[in-house]
Order: structure tokens, then sequence, then C-alpha cells
């Protein structure tokens, strides 16, 4: 059964599903951040998804990207899958701006984490709302 590396459960707001992946919130109001990870057990590399999967999670992705772009209007879009800390596949989404408190170095281990506020969550959820009815062929 799929369930979330504790690391990500304490640092993210769950905001919703596409059709393979979770897509979270990282609790850090300083950059719009969000993580896709695939809902499969023991993953802890793309190449471990079989090729739909790994087709699936590249659609999500983009779309999530190009959505978040949309959204947040930023100057350019970090995509990256790490996992030294957390080895569960997650793929961080990061809109940055010329003018954040990390530019242009990457935002890990930059300052104090600022976290969102009930509404300001709400407000995301509003603005990212149209990026789940993408066309995503579900695996």
């Amino acid at each position: 059964m799929f369930t979330l590396h504790p690391r990500l459960e304490a640092d993210c707001i769950v905001m919703g599903d596409f059709p393979l992946s979770r897509l979270l919130l990282m609790n850090d109001s300083r950059y719009p951040w969000f993580i896709l990870v695939p809902r499969r057990v023991d993953i802890h590399e793309i190449y471990q998804l079989n090729e739909k999967e790994q087709q699936q999670l590249q659609r999500e992705s983009v779309a999530l990207g190009q959505g978040i772009m949309d959204a947040f209007g930023g100057d350019k879009l970090n995509v990256a899958a790490l996992g030294n800390l957390v080895p569960q596949l997650h793929i961080h989404h990061i809109v940055r701006y010329l003018d954040d408190a990390a530019w242009p170095n990457p935002v890990w281990g930059v300052g104090l984490s600022v976290p969102y506020g009930e509404a300001q969550v709400a407000g995301i959820r509003e603005r990212i709302g149209h990026i789940r009815t993408f066309d995503l062929q579900p695996v």
C-alpha cells in the first residue's frame, strides 16, 4: 500500500492526485514549490517504474510545470529528483524568480522556511485547480 515518506508527510501539504502521482505543496511560502510522488510502493528511481508509468510521470511533470508557471508567472522552473534524504521517488517543481531568497542558487538549505497559512493554501488550491483538468491519460 502506498504511503508518503514521513519527511514528505511532515514538510508538505497534500494538494490532490494525478492519475499516477500525489501532488504535494512544500510548506514554505517563499517559493511556489510542488512535488510529484508516484503512488507506487518501494520505488526510488524513475527507471524502476514500468515504461507506461514513466511516460505518465513525464506527462504529469510537464502538465504541472506548465500549470504552475502559468499560475505563478515565474522567471524559471527548477525540476529535480534528488532523493538524498528521502529515498522515495519524488520530483520537485519549483517556480523561481530573479529576486527570490535563494536566486540563482538552489533553494535547499537557504534560510528558514515560512509556513503557509490556511487562506494561502486555499488560494493556491484555487490557482492550480486547472492543472488537474489537463487531458492526462491514466496508466
